[in-house]
Protein backbone atom coordinates (compact mmCIF):
# COMPACT_ATOMS: atom_id res chain seq x y z
CA UNK A 1 0.00 0.00 0.00
CA UNK A 2 1.59 3.64 -1.24
CA UNK A 3 1.93 6.16 1.23
CA UNK A 4 -0.65 9.03 0.88
CA UNK A 5 -1.22 12.33 2.21
CA UNK A 6 -3.49 12.59 5.27
CA UNK A 7 -6.85 13.19 5.45
CA UNK A 8 -7.83 16.75 3.97
CA UNK A 9 -7.69 19.73 7.43
CA UNK A 10 -11.27 20.89 8.43
CA UNK A 11 -12.04 23.97 5.91
CA UNK A 12 -11.05 27.01 6.63
CA UNK A 13 -13.76 29.68 8.05
CA UNK A 14 -14.23 31.65 4.94
CA UNK A 15 -13.21 30.32 1.48
CA UNK A 16 -13.87 32.80 -1.60
CA UNK A 17 -17.36 31.03 -2.28
CA UNK A 18 -19.01 30.74 0.74
CA UNK A 19 -22.67 32.36 0.31
CA UNK A 20 -22.93 31.14 -3.17
CA UNK A 21 -25.11 28.27 -3.51
CA UNK A 22 -24.94 26.07 -6.62
CA UNK A 23 -27.91 24.14 -8.03
CA UNK A 24 -26.29 21.53 -10.24
CA UNK A 25 -29.24 19.64 -12.36
CA UNK A 26 -26.43 18.36 -14.77
CA UNK A 27 -25.13 14.60 -15.40
CA UNK A 28 -22.13 12.68 -15.68
CA UNK A 29 -19.32 15.13 -16.04
CA UNK A 30 -19.11 18.42 -17.85
CA UNK A 31 -21.19 21.15 -16.22
CA UNK A 32 -20.79 18.37 -12.98
CA UNK A 33 -17.32 19.15 -12.61
CA UNK A 34 -18.08 22.92 -12.69
CA UNK A 35 -20.34 22.48 -9.53
CA UNK A 36 -18.15 20.58 -7.96
CA UNK A 37 -14.79 22.97 -8.82
CA UNK A 38 -16.63 25.79 -7.41
CA UNK A 39 -17.93 23.74 -4.05
CA UNK A 40 -14.31 23.59 -3.44
CA UNK A 41 -13.54 26.45 -2.82
CA UNK A 42 -17.06 27.06 -0.33
CA UNK A 43 -19.89 27.41 -2.63
CA UNK A 44 -23.15 25.24 -1.20
CA UNK A 45 -23.71 22.63 -3.90
CA UNK A 46 -27.04 20.78 -4.43
CA UNK A 47 -26.58 17.90 -6.95
CA UNK A 48 -30.13 17.65 -7.71
CA UNK A 49 -31.32 14.62 -9.34
CA UNK A 50 -34.14 11.90 -10.57
CA UNK A 51 -35.20 9.79 -7.56
CA UNK A 52 -35.16 6.95 -9.58
CA UNK A 53 -30.93 5.80 -10.05
CA UNK A 54 -29.57 9.21 -10.02
CA UNK A 55 -26.74 10.95 -12.38
CA UNK A 56 -24.91 7.92 -14.35
CA UNK A 57 -22.06 9.49 -12.95
CA UNK A 58 -22.76 7.12 -9.93
CA UNK A 59 -22.73 3.81 -12.14
CA UNK A 60 -19.28 5.06 -14.16
CA UNK A 61 -16.22 3.20 -13.28
CA UNK A 62 -15.40 0.81 -10.53
CA UNK A 63 -17.55 0.27 -7.71
CA UNK A 64 -17.36 1.47 -3.87
CA UNK A 65 -17.78 -1.06 -1.51
CA UNK A 66 -20.68 1.67 -1.00
CA UNK A 67 -22.23 0.48 -4.90
CA UNK A 68 -21.41 4.34 -6.04
CA UNK A 69 -18.73 4.24 -8.41
CA UNK A 70 -14.95 5.83 -7.34
CA UNK A 71 -15.50 8.12 -10.02
CA UNK A 72 -18.45 9.50 -8.38
CA UNK A 73 -17.27 9.35 -5.12
CA UNK A 74 -14.36 11.75 -6.41
CA UNK A 75 -16.14 13.58 -8.77
CA UNK A 76 -19.14 14.72 -6.73
CA UNK A 77 -17.12 15.55 -3.56
CA UNK A 78 -18.55 18.52 -1.13
CA UNK A 79 -22.09 18.01 -3.00
CA UNK A 80 -25.56 17.63 -1.44
CA UNK A 81 -27.94 15.45 -3.17
CA UNK A 82 -31.42 16.31 -3.47
CA UNK A 83 -33.69 13.95 -5.44
CA UNK A 84 -36.75 15.68 -7.52
CA UNK A 85 -38.14 14.48 -10.44
CA UNK A 86 -39.11 18.10 -12.90
CA UNK A 87 -41.14 16.14 -14.87
CA UNK A 88 -43.78 16.53 -12.32
CA UNK A 89 -45.58 19.41 -11.47
CA UNK A 90 -44.83 19.49 -8.22
CA UNK A 91 -41.28 18.82 -8.73
CA UNK A 92 -41.22 22.12 -11.24
CA UNK A 93 -42.88 24.10 -8.56
CA UNK A 94 -40.24 23.34 -5.61
CA UNK A 95 -37.19 23.74 -8.82
CA UNK A 96 -38.80 27.26 -9.00
CA UNK A 97 -38.57 28.16 -5.57
CA UNK A 98 -35.29 27.37 -5.04
CA UNK A 99 -34.13 28.77 -8.23
CA UNK A 100 -35.05 32.42 -6.80
CA UNK A 101 -32.46 31.25 -4.07
CA UNK A 102 -29.73 30.23 -5.79
CA UNK A 103 -26.91 32.26 -7.52
CA UNK A 104 -25.50 29.66 -10.24
CA UNK A 105 -27.31 27.03 -11.87
CA UNK A 106 -25.48 24.02 -13.42
CA UNK A 107 -27.14 22.16 -16.81
CA UNK A 108 -26.47 20.08 -19.56
CA UNK A 109 -29.44 18.71 -21.62
CA UNK A 110 -29.85 18.88 -25.05
CA UNK A 111 -30.31 21.75 -26.29
CA UNK A 112 -34.34 23.20 -25.86
CA UNK A 113 -35.25 20.47 -22.91
CA UNK A 114 -35.07 23.05 -20.69
CA UNK A 115 -37.84 25.46 -22.32
CA UNK A 116 -39.62 22.22 -22.96
CA UNK A 117 -39.86 22.31 -19.26
CA UNK A 118 -41.10 26.03 -18.84
CA UNK A 119 -37.30 25.99 -17.12
CA UNK A 120 -35.65 27.89 -20.01
CA UNK A 121 -33.07 30.85 -19.86
CA UNK A 122 -36.00 33.69 -20.57
CA UNK A 123 -38.56 31.92 -17.47
CA UNK A 124 -35.79 31.44 -15.27
CA UNK A 125 -34.48 34.84 -15.32
CA UNK A 126 -38.15 36.19 -14.89
CA UNK A 127 -37.66 34.19 -11.27
CA UNK A 128 -34.38 35.84 -10.17
CA UNK A 129 -33.00 38.42 -12.64
CA UNK A 130 -29.54 37.75 -10.57
CA UNK A 131 -29.19 34.13 -12.09
CA UNK A 132 -26.19 33.15 -13.52
CA UNK A 133 -26.60 29.56 -15.35
CA UNK A 134 -24.13 27.44 -17.41
CA UNK A 135 -25.92 25.67 -20.19
CA UNK A 136 -22.97 22.79 -21.42
CA UNK A 137 -24.17 21.11 -24.50
CA UNK A 138 -21.95 19.68 -27.49
CA UNK A 139 -22.28 21.70 -29.90
CA UNK A 140 -23.76 25.11 -28.22
CA UNK A 141 -27.32 26.86 -28.01
CA UNK A 142 -27.49 27.82 -31.28
CA UNK A 143 -26.19 26.84 -34.68
CA UNK A 144 -27.22 23.83 -37.37
CA UNK A 145 -25.85 21.20 -34.76
CA UNK A 146 -27.30 22.65 -31.89
CA UNK A 147 -29.99 19.62 -31.77
CA UNK A 148 -27.28 17.07 -31.92
CA UNK A 149 -26.12 15.03 -28.72
CA UNK A 150 -22.88 15.36 -27.59
CA UNK A 151 -20.22 13.49 -25.75
CA UNK A 152 -16.95 14.24 -25.09
CA UNK A 153 -15.37 11.61 -27.34
CA UNK A 154 -17.16 13.41 -30.46
CA UNK A 155 -15.91 16.72 -29.57
CA UNK A 156 -12.72 15.66 -29.24
CA UNK A 157 -12.91 14.66 -33.03
CA UNK A 158 -15.12 17.67 -34.37
CA UNK A 159 -12.89 20.09 -32.30
CA UNK A 160 -9.44 18.61 -34.28
CA UNK A 161 -7.39 16.87 -31.57
CA UNK A 162 -8.49 13.26 -32.42
CA UNK A 163 -7.23 13.65 -35.96
CA UNK A 164 -3.70 14.65 -34.56
CA UNK A 165 -3.87 11.75 -32.10
CA UNK A 166 -1.96 8.75 -32.93
CA UNK A 167 0.84 7.60 -35.12
CA UNK A 168 1.54 8.77 -38.63
CA UNK A 169 -1.25 7.19 -41.40
CA UNK A 170 -2.38 4.71 -38.52
CA UNK A 171 -6.08 5.13 -36.96
CA UNK A 172 -6.26 8.06 -34.76
CA UNK A 173 -6.79 7.22 -31.15
CA UNK A 174 -8.55 8.85 -28.04
CA UNK A 175 -6.42 11.73 -26.89
CA UNK A 176 -5.91 10.58 -23.31
CA UNK A 177 -8.97 10.08 -21.77
CA UNK A 178 -12.76 9.79 -23.33
CA UNK A 179 -13.89 12.21 -20.69
CA UNK A 180 -11.23 15.10 -21.62
CA UNK A 181 -12.97 17.11 -23.43
CA UNK A 182 -15.66 17.00 -20.36
CA UNK A 183 -13.19 18.04 -17.87
CA UNK A 184 -11.91 21.25 -20.42
CA UNK A 185 -15.28 22.00 -20.84
CA UNK A 186 -15.74 21.50 -17.18
CA UNK A 187 -12.65 24.19 -16.39
CA UNK A 188 -13.93 26.74 -19.04
CA UNK A 189 -17.66 26.85 -17.18
CA UNK A 190 -15.59 27.66 -14.22
CA UNK A 191 -13.84 30.41 -15.65
CA UNK A 192 -17.69 31.84 -17.20
CA UNK A 193 -19.51 31.11 -14.03
CA UNK A 194 -16.71 33.38 -12.02
CA UNK A 195 -16.53 35.86 -15.07
CA UNK A 196 -20.71 36.19 -14.89
CA UNK A 197 -20.43 36.35 -10.99
CA UNK A 198 -17.80 39.08 -10.81
CA UNK A 199 -20.30 41.11 -13.64
CA UNK A 200 -23.35 40.52 -11.50
CA UNK A 201 -21.18 42.22 -8.42
CA UNK A 202 -21.09 45.48 -10.69
CA UNK A 203 -24.14 45.64 -12.44
CA UNK A 204 -26.98 43.68 -10.39
CA UNK A 205 -27.79 41.30 -13.65
CA UNK A 206 -27.39 37.82 -14.07
CA UNK A 207 -26.47 36.11 -17.36
CA UNK A 208 -26.16 32.67 -18.81
CA UNK A 209 -22.56 30.99 -20.60
CA UNK A 210 -22.73 29.16 -23.14
CA UNK A 211 -19.81 26.32 -23.18
CA UNK A 212 -19.98 23.91 -26.05
CA UNK A 213 -17.81 20.51 -25.70
CA UNK A 214 -16.46 21.02 -29.75
CA UNK A 215 -15.58 24.85 -28.34
CA UNK A 216 -13.40 23.94 -25.79
CA UNK A 217 -10.91 21.19 -27.62
CA UNK A 218 -10.64 23.35 -30.64
CA UNK A 219 -9.52 26.00 -28.71
CA UNK A 220 -6.28 23.96 -26.63
CA UNK A 221 -5.46 23.83 -30.40
CA UNK A 222 -2.19 26.53 -30.50
CA UNK A 223 -1.40 27.35 -34.44
CA UNK A 224 -4.08 25.03 -36.34
CA UNK A 225 -5.95 28.04 -37.13
CA UNK A 226 -3.86 30.44 -37.71
CA UNK A 227 -1.64 28.11 -40.04
CA UNK A 228 -4.16 26.58 -42.16
CA UNK A 229 -6.05 30.38 -42.57
CA UNK A 230 -2.47 31.99 -43.89
CA UNK A 231 -0.82 29.10 -45.87
CA UNK A 232 -3.55 26.08 -46.04
CA UNK A 233 -1.07 23.71 -43.65
CA UNK A 234 -3.06 20.82 -42.62
CA UNK A 235 -0.79 19.09 -39.74
CA UNK A 236 -1.19 15.31 -39.44
CA UNK A 237 -0.94 12.76 -37.11
CA UNK A 238 3.34 13.09 -35.84
CA UNK A 239 3.16 10.49 -33.57
CA UNK A 240 5.28 9.70 -30.10
CA UNK A 241 8.66 11.18 -31.21
CA UNK A 242 8.05 13.18 -34.71
CA UNK A 243 7.42 17.32 -33.94
CA UNK A 244 7.49 19.90 -36.82
CA UNK A 245 8.85 22.38 -34.89
CA UNK A 246 10.98 20.84 -32.66
CA UNK A 247 13.42 18.09 -32.56
CA UNK A 248 13.98 15.91 -30.68
CA UNK A 249 10.33 16.03 -28.92
CA UNK A 250 8.73 13.01 -27.91
CA UNK A 251 8.58 10.22 -25.71
CA UNK A 252 11.24 7.25 -26.14
CA UNK A 253 11.23 3.63 -24.96
CA UNK A 254 13.97 2.78 -22.06
CA UNK A 255 16.21 -0.57 -21.64
CA UNK A 256 13.52 -1.65 -18.71
CA UNK A 257 9.95 -1.23 -20.62
CA UNK A 258 9.68 1.95 -19.28
CA UNK A 259 9.41 5.38 -21.45
CA UNK A 260 10.37 9.26 -21.17
CA UNK A 261 9.39 12.19 -22.43
CA UNK A 262 12.27 14.75 -23.72
CA UNK A 263 11.80 18.64 -25.23
CA UNK A 264 14.28 20.14 -26.42
CA UNK A 265 12.71 22.81 -27.75
CA UNK A 266 16.12 25.33 -28.67
CA UNK A 267 19.26 24.88 -29.43
CA UNK A 268 20.69 25.22 -26.13
CA UNK A 269 18.59 22.36 -25.11
CA UNK A 270 19.75 20.08 -27.60
CA UNK A 271 23.31 21.30 -26.33
CA UNK A 272 22.39 19.71 -22.93
CA UNK A 273 21.18 16.51 -23.91
CA UNK A 274 24.01 15.93 -26.34
CA UNK A 275 26.36 16.69 -23.39
CA UNK A 276 23.94 14.15 -21.32
CA UNK A 277 24.40 10.97 -24.11
CA UNK A 278 28.02 12.19 -23.36
CA UNK A 279 28.29 13.11 -27.26
CA UNK A 280 28.49 16.66 -27.35
CA UNK A 281 29.57 17.09 -30.60
CA UNK A 282 26.06 16.71 -31.75
CA UNK A 283 25.22 20.34 -30.73
CA UNK A 284 28.21 21.25 -33.35
CA UNK A 285 27.08 23.52 -35.96
CA UNK A 286 28.49 21.36 -38.36
CA UNK A 287 26.57 18.28 -37.25
CA UNK A 288 22.71 18.84 -35.78
CA UNK A 289 23.19 22.22 -33.40
CA UNK A 290 20.80 24.11 -35.25
CA UNK A 291 17.02 23.57 -34.99
CA UNK A 292 16.77 24.43 -38.79
CA UNK A 293 18.97 21.09 -39.75
CA UNK A 294 17.73 19.04 -36.62
CA UNK A 295 14.04 18.95 -38.38
CA UNK A 296 15.80 18.44 -42.13
CA UNK A 297 17.49 15.16 -40.20
CA UNK A 298 14.51 14.71 -37.59
CA UNK A 299 14.67 10.89 -37.83
CA UNK A 300 18.18 10.74 -37.79
CA UNK A 301 18.00 12.80 -34.80
CA UNK A 302 15.23 11.22 -33.45
CA UNK A 303 16.96 7.67 -34.10
CA UNK A 304 19.93 8.32 -31.79
CA UNK A 305 18.10 9.92 -28.92
CA UNK A 306 15.80 6.33 -28.95
CA UNK A 307 19.29 4.33 -29.60
CA UNK A 308 20.55 6.19 -26.32
CA UNK A 309 17.26 5.85 -24.17
CA UNK A 310 17.34 2.16 -25.34
CA UNK A 311 20.36 1.60 -23.99
CA UNK A 312 19.68 2.42 -20.22
CA UNK A 313 16.88 2.21 -17.89
CA UNK A 314 14.23 4.65 -16.90
CA UNK A 315 15.80 5.90 -14.34
CA UNK A 316 19.56 5.89 -15.75
CA UNK A 317 18.00 8.02 -18.44
CA UNK A 318 16.25 11.02 -15.65
CA UNK A 319 19.53 11.10 -14.07
CA UNK A 320 21.78 12.06 -16.84
CA UNK A 321 19.01 14.55 -18.19
CA UNK A 322 18.31 16.21 -14.62
CA UNK A 323 22.07 16.62 -14.09
CA UNK A 324 22.32 18.58 -17.49
CA UNK A 325 18.74 20.67 -16.81
CA UNK A 326 17.36 18.44 -19.90
CA UNK A 327 13.59 18.97 -19.53
CA UNK A 328 12.50 15.37 -19.33
CA UNK A 329 10.13 13.08 -17.15
CA UNK A 330 8.67 9.85 -17.06
CA UNK A 331 5.53 8.88 -18.33
CA UNK A 332 3.65 7.89 -15.57
CA UNK A 333 1.55 5.33 -14.86
CA UNK A 334 -0.74 5.38 -11.96
CA UNK A 335 1.48 3.45 -10.51
CA UNK A 336 4.00 5.69 -10.44
CA UNK A 337 2.31 8.51 -9.57
CA UNK A 338 0.94 6.88 -6.18
CA UNK A 339 5.42 6.48 -5.50
CA UNK A 340 5.99 10.14 -7.07
CA UNK A 341 7.82 12.09 -4.65
CA UNK A 342 6.33 15.58 -6.03
CA UNK A 343 2.90 14.40 -5.78
CA UNK A 344 3.28 13.61 -2.31
CA UNK A 345 5.20 17.08 -1.13
CA UNK A 346 2.58 18.68 -3.31
CA UNK A 347 -0.53 16.67 -1.31
CA UNK A 348 -2.04 15.73 -4.55
CA UNK A 349 -2.91 12.83 -3.39
CA UNK A 350 -5.58 13.04 -0.98
CA UNK A 351 -6.99 10.49 1.67
CA UNK A 352 -10.72 11.15 2.47
CA UNK A 353 -12.54 8.80 4.77
CA UNK A 354 -16.06 7.34 3.54
CA UNK A 355 -18.25 7.87 6.55
CA UNK A 356 -20.83 5.09 5.62
CA UNK A 357 -18.67 2.21 4.52
CA UNK A 358 -15.31 3.09 6.89
CA UNK A 359 -13.46 2.98 3.65
CA UNK A 360 -10.85 5.61 3.19
CA UNK A 361 -10.61 7.01 -0.64
CA UNK A 362 -7.47 8.61 -2.18
CA UNK A 363 -8.84 11.39 -4.75
CA UNK A 364 -6.81 14.45 -6.74
CA UNK A 365 -6.54 17.45 -4.60
CA UNK A 366 -8.37 20.44 -5.33
CA UNK A 367 -6.63 22.91 -7.71
CA UNK A 368 -5.55 25.26 -8.23
CA UNK A 369 -3.49 26.23 -4.92
CA UNK A 370 -4.63 29.52 -2.97
CA UNK A 371 -2.11 30.46 -0.31
CA UNK A 372 -4.66 31.49 1.73
CA UNK A 373 -7.84 30.49 1.40
CA UNK A 374 -7.18 26.46 -0.47
CA UNK A 375 -9.66 24.38 -1.76
CA UNK A 376 -11.50 21.97 0.99
CA UNK A 377 -12.63 18.65 0.35
CA UNK A 378 -15.29 17.88 3.14
CA UNK A 379 -16.91 14.96 1.87
CA UNK A 380 -17.34 12.39 -0.87
CA UNK A 381 -20.41 12.24 -3.54
CA UNK A 382 -22.88 11.71 -1.18
CA UNK A 383 -25.64 9.11 -1.46
CA UNK A 384 -28.69 9.44 -3.78
CA UNK A 385 -30.81 11.60 -2.06
CA UNK A 386 -28.83 12.04 1.24
CA UNK A 387 -29.84 15.27 1.94
CA UNK A 388 -33.33 15.80 0.54
CA UNK A 389 -34.76 16.07 3.54
CA UNK A 390 -32.35 18.69 5.07
CA UNK A 391 -32.88 20.96 1.85
CA UNK A 392 -36.29 20.74 1.79
CA UNK A 393 -36.65 21.51 5.54
CA UNK A 394 -33.90 24.31 5.40
CA UNK A 395 -34.50 25.96 2.26
CA UNK A 396 -38.30 25.47 1.88
CA UNK A 397 -39.38 24.89 5.41
CA UNK A 398 -41.46 22.01 4.61
CA UNK A 399 -42.81 19.81 7.63
CA UNK A 400 -41.68 15.96 8.23
CA UNK A 401 -45.73 15.41 7.05
CA UNK A 402 -45.20 17.23 3.46
CA UNK A 403 -41.81 15.61 2.20
CA UNK A 404 -43.24 12.04 3.23
CA UNK A 405 -46.06 13.18 1.07
CA UNK A 406 -43.30 14.45 -1.64
CA UNK A 407 -42.01 10.84 -1.03
CA UNK A 408 -45.39 8.82 -1.53
CA UNK A 409 -45.73 10.56 -5.07
CA UNK A 410 -42.36 10.13 -6.06
CA UNK A 411 -41.89 13.95 -6.63
CA UNK A 412 -38.45 13.42 -4.13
Amino acid sequence: MHETTPTAEPAPKLLPLAGIRVMDIATIIAAPFTATLLGEFGADVLKVEHPLGGDGLRKFGTPSQRADTYTWLSEARNKRSLTLDLRQPEGVAIFRTLIAETDVLCENFRTGTLEKWGLGWEQLRQINPRLVMLRVTGYGQNGPYADRPGFARVAHAVGGIAYLAGMPKGTPVTPGSTTLGDYMTGLYGAIGVLLALRHRDLTGEGQYVDAALYESVFRCTDELAPAYGMYGIVRERQGSSHNDYAVPHGHFATRDGKWVAVSCATDKLFARLAAAMGRPELASHSIYGEQKIRLEHKHDVNEIVRDWCGALTREEVLTRCYAHDVPAGPLNNINDIFADRQFHARRNLVAVDETETGETVIVPAPVPRMSETPGTIRSLGPRLGQHTDDVLQELLGLSDAEIAELRRKRVV
